[in-house]
């Protein structure tokens, strides 16, 4: 649609400056929209008609301007035409673009923007998303439940555009989390509360055991042990290891689909254990292992002793860190999918780990690790529901459907529908969302359950009034 706009702009061009209107397109550019002021809706770089640097202050410039611009004239398409730096701008008829966004919307439905010209040449690429990623056991906190909204909409927009998506969410289900769990299972664990509600009765047990491990260092050392006895592949172990991982995915994926949010592959640190011990290999064997003093193992990404460029890849026991598993799964999906791009959604706190592993991706040989891209976003302050601090996700869902229903019933102008339950909570989870996407994405903000239920101004529940209006 846009493209047609152009095009009629650039026959005009044409017939002024004798060049082809393919020539003029690429300098015509749409034109941001601004809350502050009123812009035009295409403008014309005359630098780049000219073939100049970008000095838009040069009188030269400015001249050939507004020579052009007095030359041109309104038609039926371009109602209104002016200069600003360096640029003609170019204000679309408001009737045909309302008549025309309106004809496009109803002719391509959900796939509206998406058969753009723009969109016509690009390539279709394989692209791997890593995104939510819970720890299974511990708090799903608010950065998780920003990870899945961040890394969903990630994954939309790649395969709307043609690309071939894999979403991964990649579980911490390994790690001496797992000997505190095991060992906290055996002391405080109930098979029934276990089957009933799997996240909850994990958390609580993991919560004990902590506690009891803090005062007690036989508790500190069984958690130990056990998680040794995972390593080493005991089959015991790793029964009830899996019982835990296996009961928590079912649960995690009833609460994504409330969320409107699926995976591909299920994966986790646990993969990556034996890998892991490949990687240490390959390290050492191209001189980039150090062991220290205490038998940890090493990498200096620096070359110089720089303690801020130095990653532990190794315990001193010899069981593997998250940034060894890390590397094993990157190198792990690159022979199994062969992607072009690999983007990691998580917050910014991961910044740095996921630098030093793309650095030592590289240093181990793969060139493929410029393709890796972290997305990195801000944190959420102040998330509570009405008991307290956000625990799991399911509990923000909760709230959202519960408050979103009191709203309901407090407007007289709700009318009745048949699912309140239901359409409390599509309601709900728009309003979150849209909250979430509203700021900048590296700024932290602070959480506001009134903020987000407010029905005017830029809010999910406006949107979705807007679009209920829309289809009446």
């Amino acid at each position: 649609m846009a493209c047609g706009f152009r095009r009629s702009i650039a026959r005009q061009l044409s017939r002024l400056l004798d060049l082809p209107p393919e020539n003029l397109i690429k300098s015509i550019s749409a034109v941001p929209i601004s809350r502050k002021e009123e812009v035009a809706d295409f403008q014309l770089s005359v630098d780049s008609l000219l073939g100049n640097n970008n000095d838009h202050s040069r009188p030269d410039v400015q001249v050939q301007a507004t020579r052009l611009a007095e030359k041109l004239k309104c038609d039926t398409v371009v109602s209104e035409i002016s200069t600003g730096q360096g640029t003609v701008n170019f204000k679309i008829n408001r009737e045909l673009l309302t008549k025309t966004v309106l004809q496009q919307v109803i002719k391509d439905g959900s796939k509206y923007g998406l058969n753009s010209e723009l969109f016509s040449g690009l390539p279709q690429k394989k692209i791997v998303v890593e995104f939510s990623s819970p720890n299974v056991a511990k708090k799903f906190h608010v950065g998780h439940l920003r990870s899945t909204i961040i890394g969903n909409f990630i994954a939309n927009l790649k395969e709307a555009l043609g690309h071939q998506v894999t979403r991964i969410n990649y579980l911490g289900d390994w790690g001496m989390q797992f000997g505190l769990l095991g060992t906290g299972f055996q002391l405080f664990g109930y098979e029934e509360k276990l089957q009933s509600s799997p996240l909850q009765h994990l958390f609580e047990v993991y919560v004990q055991v902590n506690k009891e491990a803090a005062d007690n260092k036989n508790v500190a050392k069984s958690a130990h042990e056990f998680f040794q006895r995972l390593e080493l592949g005991d089959m015991q172990a790793l029964e009830l290891w899996q019982k835990f991982r296996d009961l928590s995915i079912e649960e995690y994926v009833r609460i994504y689909k409330r969320l409107g949010v699926h995976f591909d592959e299920y994966s986790g640190e646990s993969f990556y254990c034996e890998k892991s011990q490949e990687v240490l290999k390959l390290l050492d064997s191209k001189g980039l292992l150090q062991k220290t003093i205490k038998g940890t193992a090493i990498v200096d990404l620096s070359g110089n002793g720089d303690p801020s460029s130095i990653c532990t890849v190794m315990r001193s026991d010899g069981t593997s860190l998250y940034a060894t598993r890390d590397l094993a799964a990157a190198i792990d999906r690159m022979e199994k999918y062969n992607f072009d791009t690999m983007i990691y959604v998580t917050d910014k706190g991961q910044k740095k780990h996921f630098q030093q592993v793309f650095q030592m991706l590289q240093i181990m040989g793969y060139d493929w690790a410029e393709r890796c891209q972290h997305v990195p976003f801000g944190v959420v302050q102040g998330m509570k529901t009405r008991r307290g601090e956000v625990t799991f996700l399911e509990d923000v869902l909760n709230e959202i459907r519960s408050r979103m229903l009191q709203n309901m019933a407090s407007i007289k102008t709700t009318k009745e529908v048949e699912n309140p339950q239901e359409t409390a909570e599509r309601v709900g989870l728009a309003a979150l969302i849209i909250q979430d996407f509203k700021g900048v994405l590296l700024s932290d903000y602070q959480f506001s359950w009134d903020r987000i239920f407010q029905s005017r101004g830029d809010t999910g529940v406006f949107l979705q009034y807007t679009h209920a209006r829309l289809h009446r």
